[in-house]
């Protein structure tokens, strides 16, 4: 036998669940609510943008991985999973060549050149819409619904404006592809729970967090019309279910998830009530996910028989 065998120390954990099964999962969940936003922005054509961003995104690992003569990876469905979310945080007027680019930054940039799948130090779908959100403001600004255009319900509110919560809820509004529809997210979200994919400690604490921060420095005390509207909005349930709790970029320790938790809620909060601008998810992920590695310092458990008194 003239292969080299890595032997780790005991115990070894085998389990039937691989990447591709848990990736495949998250496409699956994704599916309510891609479809409903194909159908709230059907005059947009929104299925093109889905389809040539997600596309993009796998061709673009098949290129790279062909040229560096690395491992074919695509069968794992996570450029699947990254070009489809790209694709759901990208408003539905977005030109077809700036959904490719940022599928390209998002594969290339995020998450190959930094040693592929495991390796990336944040979202590689969050890093990529806030790199076309900088270089393509207007473009990225830009909302319309039903053929009018206008900004989000959640920009409203902060402008002061009233805003119907339970179009909100059923994804009635203007906004991105995949962020309209919390009844389509959450499908998808008990879905990923029952599956055993996510659990509640991340997206739990992360919305608990930021309905205690929007209660006490809202200006609005506890109403309930006012947070439903700002958890309906903005992207916060796409992002709470869907990227916070990436497994590559969150932490693994129990506590740091938790303490990760009430950075997306703190932060989500202040980018929304105190920055220029009305959303703030996609920011306080990824300036959470630099954070992540601090985290699992501070909180990853002593060994057994070390660090205790002497």
């Amino acid at each position: 036998m003239n292969g080299k065998l890595n032997v780790s120390s005991s115990p070894h954990i085998r389990d039937k669940v691989t990447t591709s099964n848990i990736m495949l999962m998250v496409v699956i969940a994704l599916l309510p609510a891609t479809f409903f936003g194909i159908y709230n922005f059907r005059h947009e054509n929104a299925w093109l943008l889905v389809v040539v961003t997600t596309g993009a995104a796998v061709l673009t690992e098949y290129i790279y991985e062909k040229l560096m003569k690395k491992p074919i990876t695509i069968k794992d469905f996570s450029a699947v999973v990254t070009g489809l979310l790209l694709a759901l945080n990208l408003p539905p007027t977005l030109p077809l060549w700036m959904g490719a680019l940022g599928s390209v930054f998002a594969i290339l940039v995020v998450k190959q050149l930094f040693g592929g799948l495991g390796q990336n130090f944040m979202n590689p779908a969050l890093g990529a819409r806030c790199f076309l959100l900088i270089s393509f403001t207007g473009r990225m600004t830009y909302f319309v619904y039903d053929g009018v255009t206008g900004p989000t319900p959640l920009a409203e509110l902060k402008a002061g404006e009233a805003v119907n919560s339970m179009n909100m809820l059923v994804g009635n509004i203007r906004g991105t592809i995949g962020e309209t529809s919390v009844l389509a997210i959450m499908l998808g979200a008990m879905f990923l729970l029952l599956m055993g994919i996510i659990d509640l400690r991340i997206p739990g604490t992360y919305i608990v967090t930021f309905v205690i921060f929007i209660t006490l420095f809202g200006g609005h005390g506890f109403d309930p019309q006012y947070i439903t509207a700002h958890l309906c909005g903005g992207g916060l349930m796409l992002g709470a279910w869907f990227m916070a709790t990436d497994y590559v970029t969150s932490p693994i320790t129990k506590g740091g998830q938790i303490v990760y938790g009430v950075c997306l809620g703190v932060l989500t909060g202040l980018f929304r009530l105190f920055g220029g601008s009305a959303e703030g998810v996609s920011y306080a992920i990824i300036i959470s996910n630099l954070l992540v590695p601090l985290i699992e310092k501070v909180t990853l458990p002593k060994p057994f028989g070390k660090g205790g008194e002497k």
